[in-house]
């Protein structure tokens, strides 16, 4: 097995999980457009996190070069607007990437993005095939695979979207 290909599937399927929030309700990310005087409808939007979740969904099922390069390029794009938005005192709230929970973008979602982008750039370089690959490529190498995937999407999840919340008692 890869050892991109856990990280690798994770940011896929944080993409389809983020995109999917943002079809449903676009006004966070609106919200926190605007707020970096950005261009901002809900219409774009929509159209944007409707491209995230084919992005995502290709780079599951597909494991193609151009499915990595639309991977790598979706998490240097919100790289640069969580850098963006920071340099111009944007995005107070949540994005809306990961539900209605009050999360504003962080140093830790610089990071945690960029890894993501540099992961997916790396699978340009080298491609992992598809999904259906990675899994009959190796016996008993399946289940290690999806457990991997899902421990790096729920750990970015709980980096980003939970850990701003917590409160540190003083």
């Amino acid at each position: 097995m890869d050892a991109l290909a856990g990280p690798y599937l994770a940011s896929a399927a944080l993409l389809v999980a983020a995109g999917g929030g943002k079809l449903i309700d676009p006004l966070p990310l609106v919200r926190a457009l605007r707020s970096a005087r950005l261009p901002a409808s809900r219409h774009v939007v929509r159209a944007v996190a409707a491209i995230e979740v084919v992005v995502g969904a290709a780079a599951v099922l597909q494991g193609s070069r151009g499915a990595a390069v639309a991977v790598a390029l979706s998490y240097a794009a919100f790289t640069g607007f969580v850098l963006l938005a920071g340099r111009r005192g944007g995005v107070l709230a949540s994005c809306g990437c990961f539900g209605k929970a009050d999360t504003p973008p962080t140093a830790t979602h610089v990071v945690v993005t960029g890894a993501l982008a540099v992961v997916a750039g790396a699978v340009v370089v080298r491609p992992l095939g598809t999904l259906r690959d990675l899994l009959a490529g190796q016996p008993g190498s399946g289940l290690p695979l999806l457990v991997a995937a899902a421990a790096v999407a729920a750990t970015a999840y709980l980096v980003l979207a939970l850990l701003p919340l917590v409160q540190v008692a003083r």
